[in-house]
């Protein structure tokens, strides 16, 4: 292969990465409108919003890096920060959501958090015991 070869088949990489990024973002904005709670909502948000920006960032990385010839520090912090952040502020969100009692989806059918959140509580509540009878 010669070089104006590999040009354009990295061209065409680099788009379809940027594309990809933008078509994830779009169905983050449609999850966000059509599912019906906020725990799908934020599902939604997080893990489409997230993989669109890592590939538009990596895509944008891989252009600067070989037509530009630059090597750019701000976006692969910008990739690394929001692979760190997004997941993160999603599952905060959802159990912030939990804890404040919004209710799920009548259709779920599985609820993870309610037994643990249970035996949390037994433990508080048991400490707090061992507490009072030892001042006592």
């Amino acid at each position: 292969m010669n070089a104006q070869t590999m040009s354009q088949i990295g061209e065409f990489l680099i788009a379809l990465m940027v594309l990809l990024g933008a078509l994830l973002g779009a169905l983050s904005a449609f999850g966000l409108i059509r599912l019906p709670d906020v725990y799908m909502r934020s599902h939604a948000a997080t893990k489409s919003a997230t993989l669109g920006v890592l590939l538009i960032l990596a895509g944008a990385f891989l252009y600067f890096t070989f037509y530009l010839e630059h090597v750019s520090a701000k976006l692969l912090l910008g990739i690394v920060f929001v692979f760190i952040t997004g997941p993160v502020a999603g599952h905060l969100n959802g159990r912030a959501a939990y804890r404040s009692g919004v209710s799920m989806w009548e259709n779920s059918v599985l609820d993870d958090l309610k037994p643990e959140l249970k035996r949390e509580r037994e433990r508080m509540r048991a400490s707090r015991k061992g507490e009072h009878s030892e001042k006592g």
